[in-house]
């Protein structure tokens, strides 16, 4: 068991010293996006299945203690008061907006995983359509989260462009 756990480790560290860096962390942002869209999914799944009061009840089970401590706590406060807001509209938009959003992930990613060409400028179109959602919903309601939710997506985007420019060299060279 431990000579085939340490074969893989071994062929992972063999595959990534092959790579550039530009490539790794091409790889490792890519992996992420696809996690991140499969986690936006169940939690469209999630949404629906629940209810605004289960949310509320849920948020303030969690954030009990913290208000207990110090009633005036930010974060606690801030997440109770998101709640009590949530709708049942409000509820269907985001379950739905995170299913389409996973599911673009997803799609984009096994495309430039399998090294699809034609993916990595819709990508770079998709993640830049990301950027400027989030940005909007800065401007209306500021959150330090959207910013840095929109940096990661311009780091991948111009790694995505980066890998891009590598694959038509070596698409020309051959």
């Amino acid at each position: 068991m431990e000579h085939h756990r340490i074969g893989w480790i071994d062929r992972i560290s063999n595959r990534l010293r092959r790579r550039g860096w530009r490539e790794t962390l091409f790889v490792i942002s890519v992996w992420i996006k696809g996690v991140d869209g499969v986690l936006e999914i169940f939690g469209g799944a999630a949404l629906l299945s629940t209810t605004p009061g289960f949310i509320v009840w849920v948020v303030q089970l969690l954030t009990q203690d913290e208000i207990a401590e110090d009633p005036r706590d930010l974060v606690a406060n801030y997440l109770r008061r998101a709640a009590a807001r949530v709708s049942f509209s409000s509820e269907h938009f985001m379950s739905l907006y995170l299913f389409i959003h996973g599911a673009l992930k997803i799609v984009l990613v096994w495309a430039l995983l399998r090294r699809v060409r034609p993916a990595y400028p819709v990508a770079i179109v998709a993640f830049a359509g990301f950027i400027g959602y989030q940005l909007y919903r800065y401007t209306w309601k500021p959150g330090i989260g959207l910013l840095v939710f929109s940096a990661v997506d311009a780091m991948v985007i111009g790694l995505i462009y980066l890998e891009y420019r590598a694959l038509q060299a070596q698409h020309r060279l051959s």
